[in-house]
């Protein structure tokens, strides 16, 4: 099994600090960020960062649909990390000021992807797709803090 990774970027006209609280708010903002890739989303524990336990189901293509469950933590200043207790895959968002009233968003996924063939294609096609998944997400967070 590889490890396959997807990562994209923006940056928004918001500073930092309002970026972040909007992304960790699991139980107001979050829920609207979401692009129709996602169904089925519910906070079951906290929902303000850290201690978040929050489900989700992600439709990557029209065949693949994860079921995830996902515990939040905030290891360090500006950085929220949602760990799937039903698989290896791991999402870090990571904001971090990009000049007068800018910020930097930085998505990256992880998990372990499949062996041989399969995996080959999975490699190679589905960072591509989480990162359109996740530049849909951006745009609606940029919508959401820049207003």
């Amino acid at each position: 099994m590889a490890q396959v990774e997807a990562t994209t970027e923006r940056v928004v006209a918001a500073d930092a600090e309002k970026v972040f609280d909007t992304l960790a708010d699991y139980s107001g903002t979050r829920e609207r960020l979401l692009p129709q890739h996602f169904s089925e989303y519910e906070v079951r524990e906290g929902g303000d960062g850290e201690g978040t336990l929050v489900h989700w189901k992600l439709q990557a293509t029209s065949k693949r649909i994860r079921d995830c469950l996902m515990e939040v933590t905030e290891p360090t200043d500006g950085q929220l990390v949602e760990k799937d207790r039903n698989s290896s895959m791991v999402t870090t968002w990571t904001v971090t000021p990009a000049g007068e009233g800018r910020s930097r968003v930085v998505v990256t996924t992880t998990w372990n992807g499949a062996g041989g063939i399969g995996g080959f294609f999975e490699k190679t096609f589905a960072p591509k797709g989480l990162a359109r998944i996740y530049d849909a997400m951006l745009a609606k967070l940029a919508a959401e803090v820049e207003k």
